[in-house]
């Protein structure tokens, strides 16, 4: 639920906020978390309907402030050419509201601070850190190729999933018009026979003439399912039990634990280039991962502070990998830690991205064999009483 929340943060004054928050009580939880103080909650009904929101361009935004900034251009004017060039009224409109935060004395990152529910956490503290040596353009530079990688790792997997899906659906759509309008029909012309069918055959004839005694009511429960299905994959708790039994999966658990981390260490290296403390970089990249990632995030860092290496705090909370302990190692030694750790997530990535090569190579004429059995024993089974009417007058 969305809820509009009037609060008092340090160094930012009066600032309203709108935030995606289960209830009351956990948006204000959110606000003193950031030292802020309440004035007032209200919720936001108009995020029950669906309109149209505009979407911030972050990659775009900050790849055009990097091209000013490294022109000579100061942060102020760099912002004001943003504003002349943006055409997008919603855009342009957070843009100013930014840019009238600098003009009131603020720091970037505090005035970013302002839409923290479009400027995600890790591009605030990548900001902030660049503010204490002075190098934005280095900073952005990094998120930029940071979530460049991301965005490929996620198309390559969505883009290897397209066309199982497509597979899938085509022959499930093919099935159900073969039950829900073919077989009827044929059904109607078998019911006289008198000879003896395969029991296949007899139940398929039945279900045939149950779809045209009960279509409706048939119908009904299968919309009825599907809104069941459609509504319980919008909960978080039931897509959240769902994961977990992704999980326990071997095969497919395995896969996603080294996608997970491949994603941590990326995120970490990147937060650690930046000047960002080890502790403080764990604590933030805690919230990208599954809820049962992060004690283990939180073990590390205590670890960390107890005095323990960082290599030997990833093997303890098991947030590494054979290959990662020993790249942490290397990177201890040589003292480039965040570079290392982008690596690692660089590896964990192309392993995934050739297992994903493969499952899809393996999936996609196993599908076709299965909808193909499925599409044709049905067929066969149809014209199976013609194929016993015509041996009986033999």
């Amino acid at each position: 639920m969305r809820y509009t929340v009037k609060a008092i943060l340090a160094k930012q004054g009066t600032v309203s906020l709108e935030l995606d928050v289960a209830n009351e009580q956990e948006a204000r939880q959110q606000i003193a978390a950031q030292g802020g103080m309440v004035l007032s909650v209200h919720r936001n009904f108009a995020g029950w309907f669906p309109k149209s929101r505009t979407r911030f361009p972050l990659t775009h935004f900050s790849q055009e402030l990097l091209s000013l900034l490294t022109a000579g251009l100061s942060l102020v004017e760099s912002i004001e050419t943003l504003i002349e060039k943006e055409e997008d009224s919603g855009v342009r409109k957070i843009i100013q509201e930014i840019l009238a935060r600098l003009y009131e004395g603020m720091t970037f990152s505090q005035a970013l601070e302002t839409y923290s529910q479009i400027f995600p956490a890790l591009y605030i503290a990548t900001v902030r850190a660049s503010e204490r040596t002075g190098d934005l353009p280095e900073a952005l530079t990094r998120y930029i190729t940071y979530q460049t990688q991301m965005d490929m790792a996620r198309k390559k997997l969505v883009g290897a999933s397209i066309y199982p899906v497509l597979l899938l659906v085509v022959g499930l759509l093919v099935a159900v018009f073969l039950l829900l309008f073919v077989v009827p029909k044929f059904s109607a012309i078998y019911e006289d026979i008198g000879a003896d069918l395969p029991w296949l055959s007899v139940m398929l004839i039945k279900w045939g003439r149950l779809v045209h005694e009960s279509g409706w009511m048939i119908a009904g429960i299968f919309t009825a399912m599907l809104a069941l299905v459609t509504y319980s994959f919008t909960r978080p708790a039931f897509r959240a039990r769902l994961m977990q039994l992704l999980w326990k999966i071997p095969a497919i658990g395995e896969r996603m634990r080294i996608y997970q981390l491949a994603r941590f260490y990326k995120t970490l290296g990147m937060l650690l280039r930046g000047g960002i403390p080890i502790t403080k970089a764990l604590e933030m990249v805690s919230n990208l991962l599954q809820p049962h990632f992060r004690p283990r995030v939180i073990a590390a860092a205590n670890h960390i502070r107890e005095g323990k290496t960082i290599s030997s705090a990833m093997q303890i909370a098991e947030l590494t990998t054979p290959v990662g302990s020993r790249m942490l190692r290397v990177g201890e030694r040589t003292g480039l830690m965040g570079d290392m750790m982008e690596r690692i997530g660089g590896f964990h990535d192309e392993e995934i991205a050739r297992w994903v090569e493969w499952t899809t190579k393996l999936i996609e004429p196993l599908l076709m064999a299965v909808i193909g059995t499925v599409i044709g024993g049905i067929i066969i089974l149809m014209y199976m009483p013609i194929f016993e009417l015509a041996g009986s007058i033999n």
